[in-house]
């Protein structure tokens, strides 16, 4: 079978992502392009479409990627507490990545693989707390949104707004949308 001009050019899918995140680091949102990317590898810009699809999928892959780091929560832990633990090791995450908390906040969280285990994770715990699915989904957008905006305040030019106080913030506010949406 034929080679790709991705693996001809000795390319992989991490290569791709570890070009991509040196490109934004050094260029924000604006400089990423699949030219750069290319460029950066030393490869002609068509190899990278073997592994991404466009500039969209890249930063999709990019913040799913990061997303690889965290371990869904057990499917037999006290739902609340692995629920709670999950947004918690995101905001910490993302506190680890500052640069990109605005592309989470402009794609409301990310699409990729390990998102969507994340989310099917979190809706078992859910449904174990007897929420419906369509219920679940609102949810989880609630989870995110809470976690994403927080980890912007932390991650902001704000020095009345330390992380410690924001996380602490957090963790309220997540016992409270958990409470409630386990009362509903």
């Amino acid at each position: 079978m034929p080679r790709t001009p991705g693996q001809r050019a000795g390319l992989s899918h991490d290569a791709v992502l570890t070009a991509a995140r040196t490109v934004f680091a050094e260029r924000g949102l604006e400089g990423l392009s699949m030219r750069a990317v290319a460029k950066d590898l030393g490869v002609a810009p068509n190899a990278l479409y073997s592994h991404v699809a466009d500039k969209e999928a890249l930063v999709d892959a990019l913040l799913d990627d990061v997303l690889g780091a965290l371990d869904p929560p057990d499917p037999d832990a006290e739902p609340l507490d692995g629920l709670r633990g999950v947004m918690l090791a995101t905001f910490d995450l993302l506190g680890r990545h500052p640069d990109l908390v605005p592309l989470y906040l402009a794609r409301q969280g990310a699409r990729g693989t390990h998102a969507q285990v994340l989310g099917a994770a979190m809706t078992v715990l859910l449904a174990r707390l007897g929420i419906d699915e369509d219920t679940s989904g609102r949810v989880v957008r609630a989870l995110i949104v809470s976690t994403l905006g927080f980890a912007a305040l932390a991650t902001a030019d704000d020095p009345a707004l330390t992380p410690a106080h924001l996380r602490a913030d957090l963790e309220a506010t997540l016992d409270w949308l958990l409470l409630g949406a386990a009362r509903v």
